[in-house]
């Protein structure tokens, strides 16, 4: 029996990133089972809304930390009405955030996740996907990511509990969950694509201001600087980071997992570009 499901998120001059979230999660759940908040009222409601459910909230500027705790604060406060509404599932995660079942199993994401038995919280493996500046052009916004870009970063800070079954706190970002250990799905993959392209990045940091510029040509991006200059692994480290980050936790946050420092870089199996993402 498929379970019902919703998908959350919240979102600022991110229409980009949105417009395909919307896509991949509508695609998976139904857009009908999509909620959305945008901060803003001056925020644009993607052309490919359809049937989701879409709020605008007014904009107050924040610190950065504060911003984080007040949005997290809303999603697990609509997760909340949402399982009260009769859902069984939802998913919370950013926009540039994609939760993609192993394409071998041939299976969509709801029939997948309506058939695991879940305790409070289910995570897939994070993989921080960026550009390699000496193989792969600059992103054409017309194809999908994955049919350009080849390489991650196994990341901790991307395997996020983002699938709950029942009312949660969850930390800023969805990084973890107050008073929840981690369960690290054998067949998840938290797919995040903040550093999918340079030139958008350069993008984003001109509307921040020269200085932001500068930064990035100087330090350039953590995760393309890592996927450029690395030598990849092969697939079986996917099953190495996942039984590593079920085992260690860092000791300045045992809610999170840990790689014991390790940041491998790997090549994308060619069969994810399956996800259409």
């Amino acid at each position: 029996m498929t379970k019902r499901i919703a998908a959350i998120t919240m979102a600022r001059n991110d229409e980009f990133f949105l417009s395909r979230w919307i896509k991949y999660y509508g695609d998976q759940i139904g857009t009908e089972n999509l909620y959305i908040y945008l901060d803003g009222t001056d925020q644009d409601i993607p052309e490919n809304s359809g049937s989701a459910h879409i709020t605008k909230l007014p904009h107050t500027d924040m610190s950065r930390s504060t911003g984080d705790k007040y949005r997290i604060g809303l999603m697990s406060d609509l997760a909340e009405k949402l399982f009260a509404n009769g859902y069984d599932i939802v998913i919370g995660c950013d926009c540039d955030e994609f939760l993609i079942v192993d394409p071998a199993l041939n299976t969509t994401l709801s029939e997948y996740l309506s058939t695991r038995k879940i305790k409070t919280t289910l995570s897939g493996l994070g993989l921080d996907i960026g550009q390699h500046l000496k193989k792969e052009q600059t992103l054409d916004t017309s194809k999908p990511f994955l049919s350009q870009r080849s390489y991650a970063l196994l990341s901790t800070r991307y395997t996020k509990p983002v699938v709950i079954n029942r009312p949660v706190r969850w930390g800023s970002g969805f990084h973890s969950i107050n008073g929840h250990n981690f369960h690290i799905d054998p067949n998840l993959y938290l797919l995040h694509f903040g550093a999918v392209d340079m030139d958008m990045l350069v993008t984003k940091a001109a509307n921040r201001g020269p200085d932001w510029v500068n930064h990035l040509k100087r330090r350039g991006n953590g995760t393309i600087n890592a996927v450029t200059d690395r030598h990849p692994r092969d697939e079986k480290w996917l099953k190495i980071a996942r039984i590593m980050q079920r085992i260690f936790r860092p000791i300045y946050a045992l809610d999170k997992p840990g790689m014991l420092g390790l940041k491998p870089v790997v090549k994308i199996p060619q069969r994810f570009i399956k996800s259409g993402i």
